[in-house]
Order: C-alpha cells, then sequence, then structure tokens
C-alpha cells in the first residue's frame, strides 16, 4: 500500500492509501475530517468540495494519490487557529446562508476559492461558482447574499 504525504488545512500528513482511494475518503478516514460530507459520489452535488492547491475540487472524484505533495484545505481549516472566522463564514452566519448544513461545507469552500480568484464578484459571477453545489433547502438567495457580505468584508479590510 503506498504512502503519500501532502500538507492538510496546514499540517503535513502521511498516510497509506490504496491506489484507488478516494480523497473524500482519506479525509473523512484516516484524517478524521469530517467536515468534508459525501453527498452524491458522482461530483454532481459539491458538498465535498475541498481545495488542492487553492482550487476548488470534488474530493469525490479526486484520487487521493493525485493530492500527494499537495496542499489541501477542508471546511476545518478555513478558521484561523485562534478560532476566529474566515469571511466566508461570518457571512453565513450573518446572511443566513445555511438551512439543513450538509451543502455549507461545500458552498463554503467554493466561495472561498471564487473570493481569493476575484475579491468583488458580481452576483453573476457568484452565482456561476457555485453552480456545482447543490442546496436541498433552496437557500440559494441567502447563500449568495453571505459570499457578497465575505466580499465586502474581505475588500473592506476586515478579513
Amino acid at each position: 500500500m503506498p504512502q503519500i504525504t501532502l500538507n492538510v488545512n496546514g499540517q503535513p500528513r502521511t498516510a497509506d492509501v490504496e491506489a484507488q482511494t478516494l480523497l473524500v475518503d482519506l479525509l473523512r478516514g484516516a484524517l478524521a475530517l469530517t467536515g468534508t460530507h459525501v453527498g452524491c459520489d458522482t461530483g454532481q452535488c459539491g458538498c465535498c468540495t475541498v481545495l488542492l492547491d487553492g482550487r476548488s475540487v470534488k474530493a469525490c472524484s479526486t484520487l487521493a494519490v493525485q493530492a500527494a505533495g499537495r496542499s489541501v484545505t477542508t471546511v476545518e481549516g478555513l478558521a484561523k487557529p485562534d478560532g476566529t472566522l474566515h469571511p466566508v463564514q461570518e457571512g453565513f452566519i450573518a446572511c443566513h446562508g445555511l438551512q439543513c448544513g450538509y451543502c455549507t461545507p461545500g458552498m463554503l469552500m467554493s466561495a472561498t476559492c471564487l473570493l481569493n480568484e476575484n475579491p468583488n464578484p458580481s452576483e453573476a459571477q457568484i452565482q456561476q461558482a457555485l453552480e456545482g453545489n447543490l442546496c436541498r433547502c433552496t437557500g440559494y438567495v441567502n447563500i449568495v447574499a453571505a459570499v457578497k457580505h465575505a466580499s465586502k468584508l474581505m475588500t473592506e479590510g476586515q478579513a
């Protein structure tokens, strides 16, 4: 069984993985990071979205070996070590961007990727960035508002 090393939420991690092990299974299993959810298992719902070298990817359709030597950020890695929330997390709280919460980790990660690339996106750009994430509760209006709020926090230097 091959051993891989990757950087997860700023920490080097090593794990033994089978060649066919999915990144989501490594994160939730051996690394015990259960914030990344499993939904459809086909890359369609987006609740397993993580950042791989800063880019959003679906962890249910990414092999763990593809992350070897790379940087993975999960929802657990968004807040600062002192517990200070990331502006995207603050936005979701302030704008009621979550209901049941199942899609929330993936939405947070997709929104973070967007704001890292485009700190002041239009509503259409936010909607496009979130296209691969499904909300079962249809909370899209509040989710878009939450991303706008986070953008404002980040561009005003409150982040």
